[in-house]
């Protein structure tokens, strides 16, 4: 059973940013995504330096603080921060600019290029890479710059290498229990590809609070990682 553990949200703050990291050098976490448009972005690019082991996508956003890009009208409240919300699923329409999300996606990208970085690959803040009106978005982008995407399309896209075979969302909010990578095994044992766990560990702290509606589960994430003992049989890639 081969296994990728990703901690989504690096980058959001330096509570998190701690958090990851510890849950990498004393835990299973083998990867992490990064926000490049949060206040502890740069913080996390030096610690990127000390965890070479530590691969680091990047975590693309449209919900998640405030642009880089400057002209995008289409994708802010009149704040100036993202005007999506986890729950843009339900919107009937949803009047973004293709060509501006482009942009700004392209603009977090470059962040790791502008640092001489290469990011490992490539997901979303709530998984917006994979809805229907971004998909022909993501495709360009995972192709310009040859880096594989996180799975979880209804339809994986042509031509767009993915990260894994498979991702399970299920250690979240109520699904964050040590039975949970007992069940996790079981249900894959047999399986001859490659899995990916989403989790979000962090230490709590007031940026956190402001930015996430998801804070003490976070912490209960952090202990069960670095805590757990996988099967033998299990390989953390």
């Amino acid at each position: 059973m081969k296994l990728i553990v990703n901690a989504d949200d690096f980058g959001l703050s330096r509570g998190v940013n701690y958090g990851i990291v510890d849950a990498h050098e004393l835990g299973i976490v083998t990867s992490t995504t990064m926000l490049t448009n949060m206040p502890a972005t740069n913080h996390a690019f030096q610690l990127m330096e000390k965890y070479p082991k530590l691969k680091v996508g990047v975590h693309l956003t449209l919900s998640c603080g405030a642009p880089i890009t400057t002209d995008c009208p289409t994708l802010i409240n009149p704040q100036g921060e993202f005007r999506l919300t986890s729950q843009y699923p339900l919107l009937k329409e949803h009047g973004l600019s293709e060509e501006e999300v482009e942009a700004e996606w392209e603009a977090q990208i470059q962040q790791f290029y502008k640092r001489g970085v290469t990011p490992s690959h490539l997901d979303s803040h709530h998984h917006i890479h994979t809805w229907e009106p971004i998909i022909p978005v993501i495709k360009r982008l995972a192709q310009k710059y040859d880096l594989p995407v996180r799975t979880g399309f209804r339809n994986p896209p042509n031509g767009v290498r993915l990260w894994s075979d498979v991702i399970d969302a299920g250690f979240y909010g109520e699904g964050v229990k040590e039975k949970y990578f007992i069940e996790l095994y079981e249900k894959f044992k047999a399986y001859d590809g490659t899995i990916e766990i989403m989790c979000h560990p962090a230490y709590i702290d007031e940026v956190l609070r402001q930015h996430s509606s998801y804070v003490e589960g976070r912490l209960k994430e952090f202990e069960i990682l670095t805590r757990i003992k996988l099967a033998e049989d299990v390989t953390l890639i």
